[in-house]
């Protein structure tokens, strides 16, 4: 990050735009402190009508001050996407709005994706954000999907969405449990249209595991050898 900078350069490329915006979502993620306070310093100057961050790391910047905030943080992203007409704005907040540790809030977050101030046709990349709040973004998400089932099949049955919903809610699962808890849910709630997501999402689970449990003790010793 050093390297590419927080800013656009004349020198850049396609792809140095691509890094830095990965970069700066990567690392505000893993909890890295420096980046998560410059990302703080660069959204509290937006809210204030100061300097406005760059459209190209927007998303990674919103991302990394939710992850890292609480509730104020998420009123604040509320109050930018009720404020703009802009969907490429719109879209981005409402990707990581849910992506946040506190439990209280991703269900809040799961709720703003059913409401009438989201498209129907973006209620799955809502959800996708809750899902990617860790193992327990993703059991929460899960369980909510469950809960709403009949909703989402007469909303996307035998569309690509619906796919997209299963494969969001149900691939990234790294425990056997879970695999069998999402077959023998679609084995008493029948998608016709979704078999092949299904099926999909279930080989990625079982793939996962067979993962970690060859190789699971031997990446964990690296991380501690190397100091995380």
């Amino acid at each position: 990050l050093e390297e590419v900078g927080w800013g656009k350069k004349e020198s850049d490329g396609h792809t140095d735009a691509l890094l830095r915006s990965m970069l700066i979502g990567t690392l505000g993620k893993s909890g890295d402190t420096q980046v998560i306070d410059q990302c703080k310093s660069l959204f509290k100057s937006h809210l204030e009508g100061g300097a406005q961050i760059e459209a190209d790391i927007r998303g990674s910047v919103y991302a990394t001050v939710r992850a890292n905030g609480g509730d104020k943080e998420y009123q604040e992203l509320l109050k930018l996407f009720s404020e703009t007409d802009l969907h490429e704005e719109r879209d981005r907040i409402q990707r990581i709005i849910g992506c946040g540790p506190d439990a209280e809030l991703r269900a809040k977050a799961l709720d703003f994706a059913m409401s009438d101030k989201v498209r129907s046709n973006d209620t799955p990349f809502v959800i996708s954000g809750v899902a990617q709040a860790g193992w327990e973004g993703r059991d929460q998400t899960w369980a909510y999907v469950k809960n709403k089932y009949p909703i989402f099949l007469e909303r996307y049955s035998g569309g690509f969405l619906f796919q997209r919903l299963i494969q969001v809610t149900c691939a990234n699962f790294v425990d056997m449990d879970k695999y069998k808890d999402v077959e023998k849910f679609f084995s008493e709630n029948k998608a016709p249209s979704a078999e092949r997501a299904i099926k999909q999402s279930l080989e990625s689970v079982k793939l996962r595991c067979s993962w970690l449990e060859r190789d699971g003790e031997s990446v964990a010793q690296w991380f501690k050898d190397h100091g995380f």
